[in-house]
């Protein structure tokens, strides 16, 4: 397992991609009108934002709070230090927890049974051989610091006991978020914007032209957004 997830960790960016593509695949759906009546695309529209905003929130906590410097070295890998705080104190892995709930809330979104039931369950395979990888290296590196670190703190499920005193005790660093984030926010923003008007078009009152219009604007003032938080980065006019 510590192979298989050794190899995946070297490909686990583009990985994240090509499962987002899979959304656009066929599927029959998760809630239909025989279940659900005339309105059963609301439901996955609600559950599914409220799944994948949860994930890109655990996401933005944790990088804001104290973000983690392991990602990896020449396709291997790698870790500096532990970190045991900020959201790291109450699971080991929420990164990994965030990337699950986005994809498994964008999944929802579709409406898709396929990637809800087939695909989420194959990447939550990959991702845990890639956390026993990881765990297998920073046993090695820092021994029974991490066995007490494991001891304490959940792999996958958050302990969300005194997570209002983590808050309290830490500064959110938001430049550091959006500089880290932007990325990721571009791919999960593009993605929720095509399913939401090729998937859905009441929201449209099935208006071809009022949907692509709305693309021809929300699309390109998303990328001229990730364009101008990359010169800030690159040009370091913004700093962490």
């Amino acid at each position: 397992m510590i192979k298989i997830g050794n190899f995946f960790f070297k490909y686990r960016n583009i990985l994240f991609i090509f499962l987002y593509l899979l959304l656009f695949i066929p599927s029959p759906r998760l809630f239909g009108p025989e279940l659900f009546g005339e309105s059963y695309w609301v439901w996955p529209i609600v559950l599914g934002l409220l799944v994948t905003v949860t994930g890109q929130l655990i996401r933005g906590a944790t990088i804001g709070l104290a973000y983690i410097v392991r990602g990896g070295k020449e396709g291997k890998v790698y870790a500096e230090d532990l970190v045991t705080t900020g959201i790291f104190n109450h699971c080991r892995n929420p990164l990994y927890v965030g990337n699950v709930l986005m994809l498994l809330g964008v999944g929802i979104l579709a409406n898709s049974l396929i990637y809800v039931f087939v695909i989420m369950p194959l990447f939550m395979f990959i991702y845990q051989t890639i956390v026993l990888a990881e765990e297998n290296f920073l046993r090695n590196k820092f021994g029974e610091s991490f066995n007490a670190y494991c001891k304490r703190v959940n792999r996958w499920v958050p302990n969300l006991s005194h997570l209002s005193g983590t808050f309290n005790s830490m500064e959110f660093k938001w430049k550091r978020w959006l500089l880290k984030e932007y990325n990721t926010q571009l791919v999960w923003l593009v993605g929720i914007t095509l399913i939401l008007l090729i998937h859905y078009p009441q929201l449209t009152n099935s208006n071809e032209h009022l949907r692509n219009v709305l693309l021809l604007i929300i699309l390109p003032l998303l990328l001229l957004l990730y364009l101008y938080v990359r010169w800030l980065k690159k040009s370091k006019r913004m700093v962490e």
